[in-house]
């Protein structure tokens, strides 16, 4: 029997500043990493990097950056990149991720909104309008497909993993800075925080995969 437990951390102001830091830079340092193996696979050659690779250049990018990555131990910057190794790993193993829909939820009638000032009547809810988008999302049929999904990954060998839904098209993929701003429109995305743009679709895409990849993560 495996054993999991978790602490409860309180820290200080300035401790609290410091674990601040220190997520935002190893964040740098995953995108970094993440950019460099995506760059080379996007080459004629299909290059491929592994974590031995990226790991071996420690020593240059410290020494470059003494103030951000060079302030942490070698240890924590290299479970950064065993975590990105597992799950480009998880992508080489015809993993299939999709947003975790909750059909139920999302097809639930509005409550009635009573009128305070007459007794036995109901303001407006919005119930026609949501009848109808709930006949859209039930024609669509996404809990049929995704059964169905699940059965042939099954047959097929295939891991199917479904993810956490929220802030998928909020969230840049660069800098993972997370804000409603984020959507400049329906097709564009472009984050507030460090300029980011990209198809809006694309970017949820993106996300999807590294949540599915960071699931595989913790329970390898």
């Amino acid at each position: 029997m495996i054993r999991a437990y978790k602490f409860l951390l309180r820290p200080t102001k300035a401790q609290a500043a410091a674990l601040t830091d220190m997520l935002w830079d190893h964040c740098s340092l995953y995108n970094g990493a993440l950019q460099e193996r995506r760059g080379a696979y996007r080459h004629a050659s299909k290059t491929s990097i592994k974590y031995g690779d990226q790991s071996a250049q420690f020593k240059e990018i410290r020494a470059f950056d003494p103030e951000r990555q060079g302030r942490w131990s070698f240890s924590s910057q290299q479970a950064t990149l065993r975590r990105l190794h597992k799950a480009f790993q998880a992508c080489d193993h015809d993993v299939i991720a999709h947003e975790r829909l909750n059909t139920a939820g999302m097809t639930k009638s509005p409550a009635p909104r009573p009128d305070p000032d007459n007794d036995g009547t109901f303001l407006a809810n919005g119930a026609a309008a949501k009848a109808g988008l709930n006949r859209s999302i039930l024609d669509a049929g996404w809990a049929q497909f995704l059964g169905i999904l699940a059965n042939k990954a099954e047959s097929a060998g295939r891991l199917v993993v479904p993810v956490d839904a929220r802030n998928t098209s909020r969230t840049c993929p660069e800098c993972r800075h997370v804000a409603k701003g984020n959507r400049a429109t329906q097709a564009k995305f472009q984050c507030t925080a460090c300029g980011y743009t990209a198809n809006a679709d694309h970017v949820g895409a993106m996300n999807v995969l590294n949540r599915a990849g960071l699931v595989l993560c913790d329970v390898a």
